[in-house]
């Protein structure tokens, strides 16, 4: 039943089936995972952008240098094996406080300017992720200009 639950939703079967493993909770994979699925959607996955992502999760979830990146590629693989976000996005719903789901916006977007600019996808992702994780459109904006505005 669950399996066919997926399929309608057009998930992987695979996504977060080995969570447990490795140390890795699902809100932690979660939102590496979509700190992934921003870095990569514009094909340019560079250093700036990993290092971005390795501090978020270092810092918020108060993980060793090893268990970050450890974290970072399993959420890649689990990005790669994908084909939507909401078992991703669900889980940060679920797992966040509404003040963690703004940081981790503000997270988002730190990757986003990693480059200095955000293109037309990114964009476009982020209003998505934005709206599935709840938060509200001035919340998702003010953290955009305050990024932003470190970048330039």
């Amino acid at each position: 039943m669950i399996r066919h639950l997926r399929s309608l939703f057009g998930q992987s079967s695979e996504i977060f089936s080995a969570l447990g493993h490795g140390g890795h909770d699902e809100q932690q994979l979660a939102a590496a995972a979509l700190l992934v699925e921003v870095a990569t959607i514009d094909a340019n996955f560079d250093d700036k952008e990993r290092e971005r992502i390795i501090d978020f999760v270092r810092s918020r979830f108060s993980l060793s240098d090893a268990e970050a990146d450890a974290l970072l590629e399993r959420a890649r693989s689990e990005v790669d094996g994908a084909t939507q976000l909401y078992a991703f996005t669900t889980a940060i719903k679920n797992g966040f406080s509404y003040q963690d789901r703004v940081a981790l916006m503000e997270s988002l977007w730190e990757v986003v300017y990693a480059d200095g600019k955000a293109d037309p996808f990114e964009d476009q992702l982020m209003r998505r992720i934005g709206g599935l994780i709840c938060v509200t459109d001035r919340d998702r904006g003010l953290t955009r200009k305050k990024v932003a505005t470190r970048h330039r």
